[in-house]
């Protein structure tokens, strides 16, 4: 005769064997709270598996307005805002995207001088006001003036207005 399960399992009463002692039934009763658990890995698959989609959701839309990153050529960049470009790539990129309007830590910089006004302090959007934020800095950014010269500068901005 074919046994499908463990006699343990399915009849502790009519086991026989070291699984049947009173010792085992004994630890059995104790753990009773906590056989539910075997029958609780399906959901927890389920709920894992969802929790992966809704993931998997959220990083496809939270990143749809970021583009991929376009080679100096296919901006159409001269060597002034190529120049400038890798001054951003070492400095600001860290806390500012550029082709998007989500910063990092500090706002994202795409389309900066199409508005009016700058988009945490208000400022204008003109060479002016930007020279001035980043030579001094603000809240939170550092400032460059020691870092940067002013051709370095005159370069960045000019790979700005490309944004």
């Amino acid at each position: 005769m074919k046994r499908l399960a463990h006699p343990t399992i399915c009849h502790p009463e009519r086991s026989e064997g070291p699984l049947s002692s009173p010792r085992h039934l004994r630890l059995e009763e104790e753990f009773q709270p906590l056989l539910w658990l075997r029958s609780y890995r399906p959901v927890r698959n389920l709920f894992g598996s969802s929790l992966t989609l809704v993931l998997l959701a959220l990083s496809i839309f939270t990143g749809c307005d970021v583009q991929r990153r376009k080679s100096d050529a296919e901006l159409g960049l001269n060597p002034q805002q190529v120049a400038g470009r890798k001054i951003y790539d070492s400095h600001c990129d860290r806390c500012h995207e550029p082709y998007s309007t989500r910063g990092k830590k500090g706002p994202g910089l795409q389309g900066v001088f199409q508005r009016p006004y700058l988009p945490i302090s208000g400022l204008p959007a003109n060479d002016e006001r930007v020279r001035d934020i980043i030579r001094l800095g603000r809240k939170e950014m550092p400032g460059y003036s020691q870092t940067l010269t002013q051709q370095y500068i005159q370069d960045l901005l000019a790979y700005m207005h490309t944004l």
